[in-house]
């Protein structure tokens, strides 16, 4: 599952695999008793047969680890802290499109859209684009889907099937993007996803495709080299425990994330190219939503960035 510099991948595997990780999240936050956001899609999208193998990966990353004798620290990621943690971040991305939407801009583009279902459950004013760009299978498998549910978009959703890290801008404007248009952009779970050179071009093309009055959010990681390396090398020790008991762990994400080295702050970024940038601390949007984090030493360490072209 490590990255290569031109790897590809469907929903069951890779970086598609976190994609259903997220979406089960969502679908699990849904069913529950008094649900913060409501994805009635979720559910449906990572339920077909092609993706059991996932689901149970997924299910093993969650699993509490049953020996933490010889001081071994339980690190497995609970899936109740992943279910608020996406809770409250699709929570912020919805209220930043629906806050686009009231304002006018009626142009959407969702970058690495994976099993993104927005264009399907927000109420979009008539007359909106939402632009989904992600790898063809993962675009394919989507539609597919939900096309088989009986599931139809509520805005004009236009499928722009290429890689981020090639030429996306061009096949956004071959699939109809009207660069005179404001445009509400989003990039959710993405950027550990890219090289550094890559996100800082991918900012670079917002900048450029965006008029005046344009908005885009992003998710900024708040992982730092060091703590990553530690939550790597502990990762690692219960690893091979559970491959000692026969256990699948081939579901790391943690092999999926490109390097920090030369990656631009999406703030810093922002500001020095004109916008009006904002960040807010996940931890501090899941207090004041009642989902705070269970444990201060696994905190919400992520912020939400959004920022305005003047």
């Amino acid at each position: 599952m490590a990255r290569t510099a031109d790897d590809s991948w469907d929903i069951a595997t890779s970086v598609g695999a976190t994609a259903v990780m997220v979406a089960l999240a969502r679908a699990a936050e849904t069913a529950s008793a008094d649900p913060l956001i409501r994805d009635e899609f979720a559910e449906p999208l990572v339920s077909t047969p092609e993706l059991a193998g996932v689901r149970d990966q997924v299910a093993a990353w969650w699993a509490p680890e049953p020996d933490t004798e010889g001081g071994d620290v339980d690190v497995h990621v609970e899936s109740q802290q992943m279910i608020n943690y996406q809770a409250v971040r699709t929570h912020f991305f919805d209220a930043f499109f629906t806050e686009a939407a009231a304002a006018g801009v009626r142009q959407v583009v969702i970058l690495a859209a994976g099993l993104d279902s927005r264009a399907y459950r927000l109420h979009w004013p008539a007359g909106t684009t939402v632009y989904e760009i992600d790898l063809p299978k993962v675009l394919e498998y989507k539609s597919d889907t939900l096309a088989a549910h009986g599931a139809t978009p509520k805005a004009d959703r236009r499928a722009v099937a290429v890689d981020l890290r090639h030429d996306w801008p061009q096949a956004l404007r071959d699939n109809g993007f009207d660069v005179a248009g404001r445009t509400a952009w989003l990039a959710e779970g993405l950027l550990p996803f890219l090289p550094g050179p890559a996100q800082e071009a991918m900012f670079a093309s917002i900048d450029r495709l965006s008029a005046p009055g344009s908005r885009v959010a992003v998710e900024m990681f708040g992982v730092d080299a060091e703590r990553r390396k530690e939550a790597e090398a502990t990762w690692a020790r219960l690893r091979a425990k559970r491959e000692a008991r026969g256990e699948d762990t081939s579901f790391n994400p943690f092999e999926l994330w490109f390097d920090d080295e030369g990656r631009p702050d999406p703030v810093d970024w922002f500001a020095a190219h004109g916008w009006d940038t904002r960040s807010v601390s996940a931890r501090d949007e899941a207090v004041r939503l009642g989902r705070p984090p269970q444990a201060d030493d696994r905190p919400f360490a992520n912020s939400f960035v959004t920022a305005n072209k003047a």
